[in-house]
């Protein structure tokens, strides 16, 4: 069994560099592939129960979890970048009604599906417990 330890120099070393991780969400983007089954209704539903932004007003982190649920057309969204996609909002200043639109009209761009619905259930702070839904079908 191979074990890689950094030593603190290392470490130290490398603190000028953004990690492999940070550079795969700033470069992160949405990805699709072809629909298996274009023609055939069904539904997808994802959920991604990490996302997290910064409140433009306060600087206060926010944390929710973003409900997906869509009818692919000809493109269907791979889910790697999906996540990928989702933590780059983590240290955008952004409201919870911007960043669940803004993820709509991105996933709209990317994938063009049928329909999808879109909800942001955000973690309560202070006594409010937000949720934010938004939706689009094809054609509306």
């Amino acid at each position: 069994m191979v074990v890689n330890e950094f030593s603190s120099h290392q470490l130290q070393e490398q603190g000028d560099e953004s990690k492999y991780g940070e550079r795969l969400i700033n470069e992160g983007h949405l990805i699709t592939f072809p629909n298996p089954r274009v023609g055939r209704p069904y539904e997808i539903q994802v959920t991604l129960p990490e996302f997290t932004c910064k409140c433009p007003f306060s600087g206060y982190p926010d944390f929710a979890t973003i409900y997906i649920t869509y009818i692919p057309n000809l493109r269907v969204v791979e889910l790697k970048a999906l996540k990928l996609y989702i933590n780059s909002y983590r240290d955008r200043y952004s409201s919870h009604e911007e960043s669940i639109n803004q993820i709509l009209d991105d996933f709209v761009a990317a994938c063009d599906p049928l329909e999808v619905r879109l909800k942001g259930d955000f973690t309560p702070r202070g006594n409010v417990h937000t949720v934010v839904e938004v939706g689009y079908k094809k054609g509306d």
